[in-house]
């Protein structure tokens, strides 16, 4: 027992500390030739994948195979002031076996200059509206988005709400107001 309690004081390298232990999603993406990344757990222990944009529709299109038949939420996220947006999906695995859900969560890294990303529409119809938000809140462009326009802000609304460099316009006239 003495000469197993040095092993588990031995100092870590830094690239082991680094590396995130792949959950079973992403084991079987992997098994299976799909590229992405681990990335860590989130706070409730559900696994979390990065996914780089061209990868998103046909790992999406696996992931449906698989079992995950409903994307709970789809949002978007600003990591801050010239840094990069992301759009993130919550994906369940609704079966009539399970105790509890199987859950993952993809997340797409994209550039604040012009962020593209193919929707997710044509896999799951509950993207559509979810979508539109984060497009009209974050300026995401869904590419083949059947319906792809502001939802929440006026037609003609310059900017994007949501993201941490938005500055709120001081005054706006609405039109034809009553």
């Amino acid at each position: 027992m003495a000469e197993e309690s040095k092993e588990e004081s031995k100092p870590v390298p830094a690239e082991e500390k680094s590396l995130v232990k792949a959950g079973v999603v992403s084991q079987w993406l992997s098994e299976n030739g799909f590229d992405h990344e681990s990335l860590e757990a989130d706070h409730a222990g559900v696994e979390v994948i990065k996914v780089e944009p061209d990868f998103l529709l046909p790992l999406s299109t696996a992931l449906y195979a698989y079992g995950f038949n409903y994307l709970q939420c789809q949002g978007g996220i600003d990591l801050g002031p010239g840094q990069q947006l992301v759009s993130m999906y919550h994906l369940i695995k609704v079966s009539d076996n399970a105790d509890r859900p199987e859950e993952v969560r993809l997340k797409v890294f994209l550039p604040r200059e012009n962020p593209r990303i193919p929707s997710v529409y044509w896999i799951w119809k509950t993207a559509d509206w979810q979508e539109r938000e984060s497009y009209d809140m974050f300026g995401i462009v869904y590419e083949g988005h059947p319906d792809l326009k502001r939802i929440l802000m006026p037609e003609d609304w310059v900017g994007w709400p949501l993201r941490k460099d938005y500055v709120s316009p001081d005054f706006y006239e609405l039109q034809d107001a009553y």
